[in-house]
């Protein structure tokens, strides 16, 4: 059976994301590596050799991984998509909430609903879009 994990791309902040998301999210970081670390780091872009090429964050059986995107290829803002996080105690949903939303944006707090006990969405400090929900009522 395949895997699904998620693949992020931050605009110069990966190296100060992902060690957040490890403390936050009571992780493993595994492997980061930047462009100039790279086996062949004559072929990364320009002014990108210290810009994360590659990072991954072990949760549970899941990976998170990401990059920074080479400046020469722009910002590009995150959307589309947001990372979604369940805990069985919504005293624990409630907790990483509140930690990924410190310097980040609420856009909806912590609440009841007909799935679940609490859930809330936001966008981190670095741009990331979670979901966060607690005390499952039958996902």
């Amino acid at each position: 059976m395949p895997v699904l994990d998620s693949y992020l791309f931050f605009n110069g902040n990966c190296a100060q994301a992902m060690p957040f998301y490890e403390r936050t999210l009571g992780g493993k970081l595994e492997h980061t590596m930047t462009y100039g670390q790279s086996p062949e780091p004559n072929q990364c872009p320009a002014g990108a050799e210290g810009l994360v090429m590659h990072s991954s964050l072990k949760l549970g059986d899941r990976t998170l991984m990401a990059s920074d995107v080479p400046p020469s290829m722009g910002p590009k803002p995150m959307g589309g998509f947001s990372l979604s996080l369940f805990y069985d105690s919504p005293e624990e949903a409630r907790r990483i909430f509140e930690a990924l939303a410190q310097g980040g944006t609420i856009q909806m707090p912590m609440t009841k609903t007909f799935w679940a006990e609490v859930f809330g969405m936001l966008v981190d400090q670095f741009g990331t879009p979670w979901m966060v929900s607690g005390g499952m009522r039958g996902a």
